[in-house]
């Protein structure tokens, strides 16, 4: 049992450092392969979609500017994440202070929660799209799908705010070396002494029950629409076209967290492996999401192939 520190006469870490990869020593340089290929892959292929969807009009619809501010989301976490990464396995630049960390603590949790939500607002998109395609306008209009959004954004900033701020209270009289290569949440808490299990409950709260209740509100919106379909006799192919795109895209996103979730778990594999692993489920999806939006919507897709210097 951890004994409570007296909080009086204790010195806490304000400068922390990232050990992912040190095992490797000198050959961890080969890390930055393929995060640097993931790296420009994403920034290519989410700027290509963002820059179709802005600069044209046709595709200024809810649907388009949805898939747009996922791209956008998507993007983001390797801009953010990425070059510390590379600084860190190439030139052993691995520090950061804690306000740093809880900086970068924030924007991962927020982008994460966001890529939740935006896959929820979609649903939504679809549902009134096909369900109740007469006043699918009305519903879409800004002002009334602000109902919708200000809600989930409100939930996301509290539930990650408390979570950071929580974070921040910790005092970290331990060692200052986080077994990660960014700030997650555990990895930096765990270095805390005294009791932290207020700062995992709320951890667990906001990694797992806020996704999850998005993720069953998502289920809900797609059955009602497939039972719709099914039951109106439409052309299922055409209706549900998009709605399948944004399954795919979901199924991919959960099949890379629970693989990293159960790799960095597996104490056979070694350190590097299991951090490698629960690392790349972060970046890999932004950069299969755009190539799956960009070749499965139609619209999108004839418009890339105009800017090519054979499209016609």
């Amino acid at each position: 049992m951890r004994m409570e520190p007296l909080k009086e006469n204790i010195s806490s870490h304000k400068y922390f450092m990232f050990s992912g990869f040190s095992e490797l020593g000198t050959r961890k340089s080969f890390i930055s392969i393929p995060f640097l290929i993931l790296f420009f892959v994403s920034l290519f292929a989410n700027s290509l979609l963002i820059y179709v969807v802005v600069s044209q009009r046709s595709l200024h619809s809810p649907m388009y500017i949805l898939i747009a501010c996922m791209s956008f989301v998507d993007m983001s976490l390797p801009l953010i994440l990425i070059p510390n990464l590379l600084l860190n396995v190439l030139f052993n630049l691995n520090g950061i202070s804690l306000s740093g960390c809880l900086v970068q603590m924030f924007l991962i949790h927020m982008l994460g929660a966001s890529q939740s939500a935006l896959l929820f607002w979609m649903s939504l998109d679809r549902y009134f799209a096909i369900c109740r395609p007469l006043s699918y306008h009305e519903h879409m209009s800004l002002s009334r799908f602000l109902k919708f959004v200000i809600p989930v954004l409100s939930r996301n900033v509290i539930m990650v705010s408390a979570v950071v701020i929580l974070a921040g209270k910790v005092l970290y009289c331990f060692r200052n070396v986080i077994n990660h290569c960014f700030c997650e949440h555990m990895a930096l808490v765990e270095l805390g002494c005294g009791s932290t299990a207020i700062n995992s409950l709320v951890g667990l709260l906001g990694v797992f029950v806020v996704p999850m209740v998005d993720f069953l509100c998502i289920t809900t919106s797609y059955i009602i629409i497939f039972r719709s379909v099914l039951r109106s006799g439409k052309s299922s192919a055409k209706a549900l076209h998009t709605c399948i795109t944004h399954i795919i895209v979901i199924i991919i996103s959960l099949t890379f967290t629970l693989t990293a979730y159960l790799a960095y778990r597996m104490t056979s594999l070694p350190n590097a492996g299991r951090l490698f692993v629960s690392t790349m489920y972060m970046f890999l999806p932004s950069c299969i999401n755009p190539i799956i939006y960009g070749v499965r919507t139609t619209e999108i897709r004839q418009n890339i192939l105009k800017m090519l210097p054979t499209g016609q």
